[in-house]
């Protein structure tokens, strides 16, 4: 008597070839197989894991480093010696590398959760290892020509980290599903076991993570200070070229309480404004007098440096993108600039009641006024007719020095003490948002020791300080911060607290709800103690999550038990399984 099993028709899985066509080229139903994955093919999607969180990391990092584009650009300017937006091809290709990876990353996880074996394709693994090389060199160049920039990092982290802790507890939770699936629904093994306790270990780690959180607005709204001076650093540099007339009228026409610039000496004692050593980048010198151009500015005499035209460049390069904003007039109007003089920008404060932070570099030792420097800023000051009180100096000078400008409000460029700042006769600290941390923020405050932190451009960051006290911040972008009235968020430490614990609750009731409804065969199987189940279907139930191999070989055990309980030893059983089939007689198995 022979026994035939019909021939089973299969349903079309469009979605299940999606993901295994895309991901390993298998498009095909005799090229899958829910065997598990090779160590080879493991490796690989370790590395894709460790692509996918560098480049979250170096995607969040250019993301919070918006506030320092200028900083960076003019770091490569100082290198390279030619002026390029630097931070489009960056932002380009992260954002294509990550959109990349996230999409492997997806595709990875649905292997996982439906029991695929992967097998990620070549081209795949060479644009996976091309993306990791890539990112690494990437974060080495950042590390060599913008190492400080790291520190922007744990500052963003202030106002960032409540919700990174919520997105960051969804996606652990979330990935509960694979984990239950890995671990419940197969045979134990050490592994496995140490998957399931790196799982709990981290999810652990993220319902305590905000005990670590330093967030400055988290706060009563009560206790909120004013809102913070704006002042304009070179003027708006984003909307006319740095250090002009131009620049600074507009950071006055959008709200900046204060004008800050950086002032150089020319060789016959006439204060101008110029940021970099030289006129390279901001004038044309280079038409002008080629042969000089990469001469120190401070070497040119006040005739020579009024000669070049200041404007022009930012009407040719676009260092911001929005020269295309700008009316005819404008561009006319800024075409025509030149190099400012001190004593201009003093009398547009005088005549606009503002005050003036000053960022004096001093001359170098050969310069003829090395030694009388001070007094050409002090003349600069008493001839715009600006109150003295009204204008802060930095100097990037011994203390030696610092005592020689008399009759100016002196700052410090450096993070000190309270009592160094008593000693020195310094009224205030100008200092970087790196070095300005609440806690400082807060000492400085209570002994009436006024602070400026720079730079500030995006309104994450103007937030944070303003939350911690900061009466004033200097900023590049003064038309940007103009539209931030208020802390872009604000809240009780009591609602936070609600926030958090309630987050974390659900997401261990979510969790536990998992390994529940992933393990329910075994429980239901616990609970009525094996007596609705026969041999059979306990063993053929055991096997619907094992690899093909183990179900074939679990099947042959199945129908030789049936051979020695009840069918004839010269009676032949054919068998149709989903690949082909296999013959059993008395002789064996023939294939």
């Amino acid at each position: 008597m022979v026994k035939h099993q019909p021939l089973q028709v299969y349903e079309k899985q469009v979605f299940l070839s999606f993901v295994t066509g895309i991901y390993g080229c298998r498009w095909k139903r005799y090229q899958r197989s829910q065997d598990d994955s090779s160590r080879w093919e493991c490796t690989w999607f370790i590395i894709l894991c460790s692509s996918f969180f560098l480049l979250l990391f170096w995607a969040y990092f250019w993301l919070v480093a918006q506030n320092d584009f200028n900083e960076f650009n003019w770091s490569v300017y100082n290198r390279s010696g030619e002026w390029r937006d630097e931070t489009i091809p960056i932002l380009a290709s992260t954002t294509v590398g990550f959109s990349y990876i996230t999409f492997l990353m997806i595709l990875a996880l649905f292997h996982i959760s439906l029991g695929q074996q992967m097998n990620l394709y070549w081209v795949h693994k060479i644009g996976v290892l091309a993306t990791l090389i890539t990112i690494i060199s990437g974060v080495v160049t950042v590390d060599d020509i913008w190492g400080d920039e790291w520190d922007i990092l744990l500052v963003s982290l202030q106002s960032t980290a409540p919700f990174l802790h919520i997105g960051a507890l969804a996606t652990v939770t979330a990935i509960s599903w694979l984990v239950a699936g890995y671990v419940v629904r197969r045979e134990r093994s050490n592994f496995h076991m140490m998957v399931l306790v790196i799982y709990i270990v981290i999810l652990l780690a993220l319902y305590l993570a905000p005990l670590t959180f330093t967030c400055p607005c988290i706060m009563d709204r009560n206790s909120l200070r004013p809102r913070p001076d704006i002042i304009g650093r070179r003027g708006a540099p984003m909307l006319a070229p740095e250090n002009t007339m131009v620049s600074f009228n507009r950071a006055l026409q959008h709200g900046a309480s204060s004008l800050e610039a950086d002032v150089t000496i020319s060789v016959d004692g006439v204060p101008f404004l110029m940021r970099d050593r030289t006129l390279r980048r901001t004038t044309d010198v280079s038409k002008v007098y080629p042969a000089r151009q990469f001469d120190d500015a401070s070497f040119f005499n006040w005739t020579e440096i009024r000669s070049l035209n200041a404007g022009r460049w930012f009407l040719e390069s676009d260092p911001y993108w929005t020269v295309e904003t700008l009316t005819a007039r404008d561009r006319s109007r800024i075409g025509n600039q030149t190099v400012c003089s001190l004593v201009e920008m003093l009398r547009l404060a005088a005549r606009a009641n503002s005050s003036a932070l000053l960022d004096i570099r001093k001359p170098p030792p050969e310069h003829p006024r090395y030694r009388s420097w001070f007094m050409d800023t002090l003349w600069a000051v008493q001839k715009a007719g600006i109150s003295q009180k009204r204008v802060r100096t930095v100097t990037w000078t011994p203390d030696t020095d610092r005592g020689r400008v008399r009759g100016l409000q002196q700052t410090a460029n450096e993070k000190l003490s309270v009592e160094e700042i008593r000693q020195r006769g310094i009224t205030s600290l100008t200092l970087h948002y790196s070095k300005a941390s609440h806690k400082d923020i807060q000492e400085y405050l209570a002994n009436n020791v006024s602070v400026t932190v720079y730079p500030v451009n995006d309104p994450w960051l103007l937030s944070i300080l303003w939350c911690s006290g900061v009466p004033s911040v200097s900023s590049d972008a003064p038309q940007v911060l103009r539209k931030v009235p208020y802390p872009i968020w604000l809240m009780s430490q009591s609602a936070y607290n609600f926030i958090w614990i309630t987050s974390d609750l659900v997401s261990l009731a979510v969790v536990i709800g998992i390994f529940c409804f992933q393990n329910y065969h075994v429980i239901r199987w616990r609970m009525s103690g094996m007596q609705n189940y026969n041999p059979e279907q306990i063993m053929l139930s055991a096997v619907t999550r094992r690899s093909s191999r183990d179900v074939n070989i679990m099947k042959e055990k199945l129908i030789f038990s049936d051979l020695d309980n009840g069918l004839s030893s010269t009676e032949e059983l054919s068998l149709y399984p989903e690949n082909g089939y296999a013959r059993y007689s008395d002789g064996g198995v023939a294939d």
